[in-house]
């Protein structure tokens, strides 16, 4: 059965460049630390899980859809426009797209949509007739997961891949409802609020009872406990835009699939993440 390995990309740019030790440049004194945490994680990673095809997708410089349904959303994150650019992942990003080039892994970036929903749509769609393996550290994902779809989180030795039996165990909730979990509990990373006096027990509770957050909602009047009652009441608008916020339905990617089955092949070659520096022109 053929597998993909998709990368969120800027994901695992920005946990490599933050990542590293120290600063490390090359010989000519030109900063490459984030550059050679990713292609040395990529490759392993690809090892790893021994995809048959590969893909890296980024977020495209283009206003947030998502922003238009709460402007608080990702509003906590920095503006790199306003950062020296030794400080920012970005100035790394064309080394890495040559690296990607280098090696023949497919990579775009995203026109209209998050690069959640572009994976989001890649992955409903091959997981139809094959496996698909996403590599990201965003949460968001835990909705996707299948018997064909899993999440890989990369930290070297402590690497995880995550299956339906791993958010069973951690959250007691299944896949299908992380989408509705989240939106109770909210997400300090995305800036989405949750809801008042609900953590994540309390929510797998509820939805354990409900399904749903929308049947949830629709029958709050029933839960016993007031202050909840209350919150579910008063806050029923907001929770259903943070659904909206996090729902990863592969339907809001209008761009569409760039590649082909054809174009995203892999076959691995033996690189090391210092040889393909080498090869394009950064001599670690």
């Amino acid at each position: 059965m053929d597998r993909l390995l998709l990368v969120d990309g800027h994901n695992l740019l920005f946990q490599m460049f933050f990542g590293m030790p120290a600063r490390i440049v090359n010989r000519a004194g030109k900063s490459i630390g984030g550059t050679l945490g990713f292609v040395g994680a990529l490759l392993r990673m690809m090892r790893l899980v021994q995809p048959s095809h590969v893909a890296v997708l980024f977020d495209g410089e283009h206003e947030n859809p998502r922003a238009a349904l709460d402007p608080d959303y990702k509003s906590n994150r920095p503006d790199w426009g306003e950062v020296p650019q030794e400080e920012s992942p970005f100035s790394q990003l064309p080394d890495v797209y040559a690296a990607l080039d280098y090696l023949g892994i497919c990579h775009t970036e995203t026109i209209l949509c998050e690069t959640d929903d572009l994976i989001a749509a890649y992955a409903r769609t091959w997981a139809q007739s094959g496996e698909v393996v996403i590599a990201s550290f965003d949460s968001d994902f835990f909705q996707l997961l299948s018997d064909r779809v899993s999440l890989l989180r990369y930290r070297s030795e402590k690497t995880v891949i995550c299956t339906p039996a791993f958010l069973r165990e951690k959250f007691d909730i299944e896949p299908r409802q992380y989408a509705d979990f989240k939106s109770l509990v909210g997400d300090t990373a995305d800036h989405i609020r949750g809801a008042t006096h609900i953590g994540p027990k309390t929510a797998a509770k509820l939805l354990h009872e409900f399904d749903t957050l929308e049947n949830l909602l629709t029958h709050a009047g029933d839960i016993p406990r007031p202050a909840l009652r209350e919150t579910l009441t008063q806050e029923a608008d907001r929770l259903r835009t943070n659904h909206r916020l996090i729902c990863l339905d592969g339907k809001a990617a209008d761009e569409p699939l760039l590649f082909t089955k054809a174009q995203l092949c892999y076959t691995p070659g033996g690189q090391t993440a210092f040889s393909v520096l080498e090869a394009i022109g950064l001599r670690p």
